[in-house]
């Protein structure tokens, strides 16, 4: 997969002051804040820095964290992870694999048939409505 790249500039001009602070200064929102936690939607989530297709509204599911959350992220190239040592804690950080936005982390406390929650910022996020 090709990556994206912008300056920062750039990513300003694009993105919503929130947007841009979870995204690409690894921010997150308070719980139970963000747009989509609470979403029914059908569809699919996708990055809203690159618009990369991230997420399936199929493996969302109710976590009682305040966040969206997910078992399984619409395919294993969507995105990627690494260690984030911050706020003294060990956690693995999920980005979206095209633009390196950061969406949120991923904890082995999910749900079959992964045992995954995906627990992703709605600032990272923009649901489209399944075609």
């Amino acid at each position: 997969m090709d990556k994206i790249r912008k300056t920062d500039a750039e990513w300003r001009a694009l993105l919503t002051p929130e947007q841009y602070r979870v995204t690409r200064q690894g921010g997150t929102e308070c719980a139970f804040t963000g747009a989509l936690w609470n979403d029914h939607h059908d569809g699919v989530y996708h990055c809203v820095c690159c618009g990369l297709p991230l997420f399936d509204a199929r493996t969302k599911f109710e976590s009682g964290t305040g966040w969206p959350s997910f078992f399984d992220p619409a395919s294993n190239e969507a995105v990627a992870s690494r260690e984030d040592l911050s706020h003294g804690m060990r956690r693995v950080e999920v980005l979206c694999a095209r633009c390196d936005a950061h969406l949120g982390h991923v904890f082995p406390d999910g749900p079959k048939p992964s045992g995954l929650r995906y627990c992703i910022n709605s600032a990272a996020l923009e649901l489209k409505a399944r075609p």
